[in-house]
């Protein structure tokens, strides 16, 4: 019997689990309709749904951040028996991979727990057969395909917004303001941090910011550029001042070099120096690559001085000799016992991290020059890469989150924190599984011991390093070491931060007004 068709009278009920995703916010009845087409299919078969998976908001491009695709997969291991059927409307809700294999590989693990996957809007049946096998690789293929040609069509989109002096998201910046404007760019409002426009027809522009934030950042360009004070010190004479920054964070050396090298500040808009399409790979654009508008929006301070700036920064590098260099990158090394892009970055009187990458052809060659044995070979190397090209998309999936319960968020250019409803500071870290010679999986935090977040969310992966695992929400409270060591399984007074997914936490994040708390 087909299985698109009505059963018999005497077929036994099934229980059954949804799975149901969107795309985006603006889908608003997608759930909805996903849903009462499965539920309709359902009555039709002799099913009962007895539970419902749900993303709301999601790309299909990514098992990451997916948390009701992830606690489906995670009950299917488990071989739970709330249901032996999962209904999906078709091959696309199920994901757009780019790799088609790894759709696969999430049906195998449904079918090989002994659960029954329909697809219920396709008109295939999925009953294992060669014919449903090839159609749905076909279909895999198409749908990878429909997201690069769209991926290519928005980029194509965002690209003319740009050039048109429109702003693509993240925060202003130290004197600077987003102002949201409607279609005749007339003005609307000065946007919040957090706040995003409610309109497709809308455009944001920037403007300069407060009065007196704008005299602190020419003040830093003529420091720098006529004063000779390098950013170490007028971070130093800014905090002397009580002056902080626009998170209200006191000022470095490298929230100082962001004002000095960003375009924003003499009214560029620049776009695309980094890419990160279809949530594979992200990457480092050449200047060539860039999508630039000059003199999109009113400039802060003179272009002479931005010039200036970068003159000196450009001839610092290459005043210093590559003997030079390599001798200042082996008195870090002595001096601190280990080296990382970080600490080289954060060093006064050293060159940047990238410096060393290009005048050497990356920073493991320079290591090897100086005789430097990071105790890390290729693959670390290339998986460390990998997990950092994941953080990204990880921090979207928590932002958006907290959106979804009603918070606020902004992320923090220079530290990489999340400051949640404009008072609580979030770090989210990336602990990869490491091995033991016994076959044991072991898991490093490493906190921010200078800049201590109020709570730090640890994502530990899987022993393939290649899915999230679980969760530690740490408050710094209870921090006594800026490094933590997990096993598998850990003393209560651990594993009382841990959690499968972080639904308590975006519940903890909503905002609740004052008299429905009394």
């Amino acid at each position: 019997m087909n299985s698109h068709e009505p059963p018999s009278d005497n077929q036994p009920l099934r229980k059954a689990a949804i799975y149901v995703r969107m795309s985006t916010e603006h889908q608003q009845y997608s759930i909805e309709n996903q849903t009462a087409a499965m539920e309709l299919y359902a009555a039709r078969h002799n099913i009962e749904v007895v539970k419902t998976y749900t993303d709301g908001g999601k790309s299909g491009l990514s098992f990451s951040g997916r948390f009701g695709l992830q606690q489906l997969i995670a009950d299917v291991k488990a071989k739970t028996k709330e249901f032996t059927d999962i209904l999906v409307l078709d091959l696309t809700r199920w994901g757009r991979f780019q790799d088609v294999d790894e759709s696969a590989h999430y049906e195998y693990l449904c079918r090989s727990g002994g659960f029954k996957l329909h697809y219920v809007a396709e008109q295939f049946v999925n009953d294992g057969s060669v014919s449903s096998s090839i159609i749905k690789n076909v279909k895999r293929a198409m749908a990878a395909e429909y997201s690069r040609e769209l991926s290519k069509k928005v980029f194509v989109g965002q690209c003319r917004l740009i050039e048109k002096g429109f702003r693509q998201g993240g925060h202003a910046g130290y004197g600077l303001r987003r102002l949201l404007i409607d279609e005749n760019k007339q003005p609307k409002c000065e946007l919040q941090p957090g706040q995003r426009k409610s309109f497709q027809t809308d455009r944001v522009i920037l403007v300069p910011g407060p009065d007196e934030e704008v005299q602190n950042v020419r003040w830093i360009y003529t420091s720098f550029v006529q004063d000779g004070l390098n950013e170490a010190e007028i971070s130093a004479r800014l905090n002397a001042r009580g002056v902080l920054t626009d998170l209200g964070r006191p000022w470095t050396r490298s929230t100082v070099h962001q004002i000095l090298i960003n375009e924003k500040y003499i009214g560029n808009n620049v776009y695309n120096r980094r890419s990160y399409k279809l949530k594979e790979v992200r990457t480092v654009n050449p200047e060539e690559k860039w999508v630039r508008a000059e003199g999109a929006f009113e400039a802060v301070i003179e272009a002479q001085y931005f010039l200036a700036a970068q003159h000196i920064i450009q001839a610092r590098s290459r005043k210093i000799s590559d003997e030079e260099m390599l001798d200042k990158l082996k008195i870090l090394q002595e001096s601190s016992g280990w080296l990382s892009g970080v600490l080289i970055d954060e060093t006064d009187g050293m060159p940047s991290s990238s410096v060393y990458a290009s005048r050497f052809g990356g920073l493991m060659r320079a290591y090897e020059l100086i005789g430097y044995d990071s105790g890390r070979d290729n693959s670390f190397i290339e998986e460390n890469k990998r997990l950092r090209e994941m953080h990204p998309g990880i921090m979207r999936d928590i932002t958006d989150k907290i959106y979804e319960f009603g918070g606020t968020v902004q992320q923090d250019g220079t530290n990489g924190f999340l400051i949640v409803n404009g008072e609580l500071k979030v770090s989210v870290v990336i602990c990869r599984c490491m091995q033991t010679g016994g076959g044991s999986s072991r898991w490093k935090i490493q906190f921010d011991a200078g800049l201590m977040p109020d709570i730090t969310i640890a994502v530990r992966m899987d022993p393939m390093n290649l899915h999230v695992f679980d969760y530690y929400v740490i408050p710094s409270l209870d921090v006594e070491n800026p490094k933590l060591r997990l096993a598998e399984d850990n003393h209560f007074a651990l594993d009382a931060y841990r959690f499968d997914d972080l639904q308590q936490f975006f519940v903890l994040m909503k905002r609740v007004p004052l008299m429905e708390i009394a």
